[in-house]
């Protein structure tokens, strides 16, 4: 299936490992020009060479910490500047950290939300000007199968991602009529440094190694594994392409069966 990215411009945040990566390595892959973003320059230089190489795409790099308020701003002005334009958006961020309701005081509540909602609601805000004026305006915000099923001593990562995920679909309603579509995808377990570093920390807290907790979590699917990065990514570019017009407001989880529930 030709999928109809050939010459889109994207911008993925949160894009110099894990799923954010996985997503732009196949967007180039597909023919997007593509801008990634992360705090760690030298980590993202390092993923922009490696999807070049791959690829022989077009990758453009800009730093940046999305939490501080005038960043998402000045990565997506950047990263149309520099495309000639912005067709589609990837809203990726790192997650908080674990733990349960009374560990957390009022400031770790306010980073969570520059994390995992108000950094997904700049880039939007600031990518729309230029999403309006592309035929193919697609953005994909990226949270967490918490949306649908709390995952127990995630407080934060449950309660942040779900307001993104409410923010992804009203905005399909709101700009339908305008031809741009919102999704989200809720990921589960899938293999990047976020979930080695969740399962470090159920492997200290019950006394077990990281690769019994990874063959519990595994044991939640019924495929019996966790997903890689690249089959994430795969359902990803899929919604964010042409061949996926019509389909706006969708909460899709790629999660291998683990959530139970049927809506």
């Amino acid at each position: 299936m030709d999928l109809g990215l050939q010459g889109k411009r994207a911008l993925v945040t949160g894009a110099s490992k894990g799923l954010g990566y996985a997503v732009a390595r196949l967007l180039a892959q597909e023919g997007c020009t593509v801008s990634i973003n992360s705090r760690n320059p030298k980590h993202l230089e390092d993923a922009a060479r490696r999807i070049r190489e791959a690829t022989d795409a077009t990758v453009h790099t800009i730093p940046g910490d999305l939490t501080q308020p005038n960043m998402p701003e000045q990565v997506v002005q950047e990263a149309a500047q520099r495309m000639g334009g912005l067709d589609l958006l990837v809203t990726n961020t790192g997650g908080p950290p674990p733990g349960g309701f009374e560990d957390f005081d009022d400031a770790a509540w306010e980073a969570a939300l520059n994390l995992c909602f108000l950094s997904h609601l700049r880039l939007i805000r600031a990518a729309l000007p230029y999403l309006k004026q592309s035929d193919a305006a697609s953005v994909l915000t990226i949270t967490s199968i918490s949306v649908k099923q709390p995952i127990p001593n995630l407080i934060l990562s449950n309660t942040t991602r779900a307001a993104t995920a409410a923010l992804t679909k009203s905005l399909a309603l709101e700009y339908g009529p305008q031809g741009i579509r919102f999704n989200s995808i809720l990921p589960a377990w899938t293999k990047t440094e976020r979930v080695w570093q969740l399962l470090e920390h159920r492997a200290r807290a019950h006394g077990t190694t990281v690769e019994e907790e990874m063959a519990k979590q595994a044991a939640a699917s019924p495929l019996g594994r966790m997903a890689e990065p690249e089959e994430f990514a795969r359902a990803a570019v899929f919604l964010l392409s042409p061949a996926a017009s019509y389909i706006t407001g969708a909460l899709f989880t790629v999660d291998g069966g683990m959530y139970k529930g049927l809506i």
